[in-house]
């Protein structure tokens, strides 16, 4: 095999797999990139067995073949360089020699024959959406994951498709985020699926622009077809728990709060809080959002904003993190903040098809 590549593009199409690298320790190959050169391009895979990531760029390639390169080592190498192109020959025993510039290197890899073979993929139903509506969706859930590999569900994040509407929903029991959107089409069966926390955030990091973005679900695989990458990811076996269950049908009070002012408040006055004093109290009065924290081994704080409220005076307790996440991560400029008392769970949405409802903290 023999090719040169510009190393603008060989970098970029690196950083994108680069990141999907099994430990050798499992097995060889797979903290292996592999290479295959045919018809003026490259194709880039990786794999840790779990995820697959291929992408290609164009290439002048003198001599087509299938090779797999030691990934870490040819990332950082590749990173180094400075000149505009990079050649490439493999030899028979799949050894590297790379030249860019004045310099001149040799990487050990392995054969192609025996790195992981393609995921098997036969679609039950596919959603297209652009890639900066599907970036913004699964932002806006992703940090209510759960973490208790006990409840394996709870790890990944809800993909239901409805009739021409997409769900993703994340919970970790304590709160619960879901996105709702109308995607550019949907087809096959109606359905959900559980797909993995690492999965969805590796897609979110090479999601750009309103190009679209095709999903394709199957029995145990979720496969994203973009222009410049495919991935494949095994889905979480398991069903998800009713989480329309835990939204209150209706409520007593509702207010409409600006959310940067709101997140501010909130990060502001959790700066005196420690450990064991984990919550803010927000006390709702006449036309006024009190924001207060205490801690007996920092100190205390209290910072107020106007608000359109009128009713009977109250006070509810948050873990400060819960509240301000849904705040750090949509666009909204305003939220509406329902609540029906301090005990029962109270929701914030905007008007994009967010919900996020959370359980207050009883203090003792």
């Amino acid at each position: 095999m023999k090719f040169n590549v510009n190393r603008e593009k060989l970098q970029k199409a690196l950083s994108r797999v680069g990141s999907i690298i099994g430990a050798r320790s499992m097995l060889p190959l797979i903290g292996n990139v592999l290479i295959e050169a045919k018809e003026g391009r490259i194709q880039l895979t990786t794999t840790d067995l779990d995820l697959r990531m291929s992408t290609s760029i164009e290439a002048n390639v003198a001599e087509e073949g299938r090779s797999t390169a030691p990934a870490r080592k040819l990332v950082s190498l590749v990173n180094s360089f400075s000149s505009p192109e990079v050649e490439f020959d493999v030899n028979d025993q799949d050894h590297f020699k790379i030249i860019c510039g004045s310099g001149r290197f040799k990487l050990l890899g392995l054969p192609a024959n025996d790195f992981p073979e393609d995921t098997d993929l036969t679609p039950v139903r596919e959603v297209k959406i652009k890639e900066c509506d599907f970036k913004r969706m699964i932002g806006a859930v992703s940090y209510a994951v759960g973490a208790d590999d006990s409840r394996k569900a709870l790890t990944g994040i809800l993909f239901s498709v409805g009739e021409n509407n997409l769900t993703l929903v994340a919970t970790d029991s304590k709160r619960m985020a879901m996105q709702e959107f109308v995607p550019e089409s949907v087809t096959g069966e109606f359905g959900d699926a559980i797909i993995p926390l690492k999965a969805m955030t590796e897609v979110r990091r090479l999601l750009e622009g309103d190009r679209t973005l095709s999903v394709s679900i199957g029995e145990k695989v979720c496969r994203f077809t973009s222009e410049d990458f495919i991935f494949d990811t095994k889905l979480i076996d398991g069903s998800y728990p009713n989480y329309r269950l835990v939204i209150p049908q209706s409520f007593k009070q509702e207010v409409e709060l600006p959310s940067a002012v709101f997140k501010s408040k909130i990060e502001s006055v959790s700066l005196v809080l420690s450990e064991s004093s984990s919550y803010v109290v927000l006390k709702f009065d006449e036309n006024q959002l009190s924001v207060i924290a205490s801690s007996s081994e920092v100190g205390e704080g209290c910072d107020t904003m106007e608000i359109a409220f009128s009713g009977e005076p109250f006070e509810v307790s948050f873990n400060p993190v819960f509240l301000a996440d849904p705040l750090r991560n949509i666009d909204a400029e305003t939220v509406r903040f329902k609540i029906n008392d301090p005990l029962n769970p109270v929701a914030m949405e905007s008007g994009d098809g967010f919900l996020y409802v959370i359980m207050p903290i009883r203090k003792k």
